[in-house]
């Protein structure tokens, strides 16, 4: 006996027909009538007196009727008891990240953890580097990427991917153009392929009007620290700390800006003569990630999750030549 026949046996008894009954359950009349003398060999005993008119069921039916669907509604609360149970890790899991690196990231992050885990739950908080570093101390994050920082005190940390700085805006008169090198050091040529990314050396991208963030900002530092040790000044025509507001500037030809690799898709979208976007050089401008947890806090099952994906995703950016970037992390 198994659950499908007293199914059947069910649906004949309350169609009176085994016609109407093998319509209903789309199957052929011949083989469901073989199903309901099976179920009856079974239990040793009639279940249905038959006629012209269609079927009626014993006693011997009525009592089964009634202990079939006892059964049968036994077995669909099992199923469901059984699909309620959590179907691995679940939770909630906070995510600190810089705001560049979360507009290339952390879709495609947060994408792969919904068709993966959809009883996790992802919080993000993308802020300024400085500020990232903060939540993670504060312990209002559960895991964090950090900028330039190998070791915090109070955290775990592990490299993760280091990407060069870029120098990008609209050089309207040309000048700048013939001063850029391709890679390895070579002077570029206005026939160059179209994907090859020249480089600039620092000097003398810093001596170009330039719209930067404050020195809140983590590329604010790097580029004045850069600055300071060939000992140029920097000619900084616009500060602003919204990014929006410097791209803007910069997009409008209002001067030039450093971005890291992980904003390069942005910052290479504007069509307008004259555009450039150069790697740094001479000295390399770079941050490198560190994926850092609590020192003091064992991941949780969800917590792992979340952590594997970050660093999957990021490897599989950067090895499909999404992200211009190096891997640091584990193999």
């Amino acid at each position: 006996m198994d659950l499908r026949s007293l199914r059947y046996f069910i649906a004949v008894l309350e169609a009176g027909s085994l016609s109407r009954a093998a319509g209903t359950l789309y199957i052929a009349q011949p083989a469901l009538t073989a199903q309901i003398k099976k179920l009856e060999a079974e239990l040793g005993t009639q279940l249905f007196d038959r006629s012209h008119a269609g079927v009626t069921p014993t006693p011997a039916g009525l009592q089964l009727y009634d202990d079939a669907r006892r059964l049968l509604s036994d077995a669909d609360a099992m199923r469901e008891r059984i699909q309620r149970l959590p179907q691995g890790p679940e939770g909630s899991v906070t995510v600190a990240l810089p705001f560049l690196l979360a507009s290339l990231l952390i879709g495609p992050v947060l994408a792969r953890l919904k068709a993966s885990h959809p009883r996790i739950r992802v919080f993000v908080l993308d802020d300024l580097s400085l500020l990232v570093k903060k939540a993670m101390l504060d312990r209002r994050a559960d895991v964090g990427l950090l900028v330039d920082s190998p070791q915090v005190d109070g955290l775990s940390c592990r490299p993760l991917a280091r990407e060069p700085m870029f120098f990008c805006g609209c050089d309207s008169t040309g000048e700048l153009a013939r001063h850029l090198q391709a890679s390895g050091g070579r002077k570029t040529t206005t026939r160059r392929a179209a994907n090859a990314i020249p480089e600039i050396d620092f000097g003398l991208a810093a001596a170009q009007p330039l719209v930067l963030q404050s020195r809140r900002f983590a590329i604010r530092r790097s580029v004045e620290d850069a600055a300071t040790a060939l000992g140029v000044s920097l000619d900084i025509v616009h500060e602003h700390d919204s990014t929006r507001v410097i791209r803007s500037l910069y997009t409008s030809g209002a001067g030039f800006t450093f971005t890291p690799a992980c904003a390069l898709p942005e910052a290479s979208t504007p069509n307008r003569p004259g555009w450039i976007v150069a790697r740094v050089v001479r000295p390399d401008l770079s941050r490198t990630y560190t994926l850092a947890t609590p020192v003091d806090r064992v991941p949780d099952a969800a917590t792992q999750v979340v952590i594997d994906a970050l660093s999957q995703e990021a490897r599989r950016m950067i090895e499909a030549g999404e992200w211009n970037a190096q891997w640091l992390g584990r193999r």
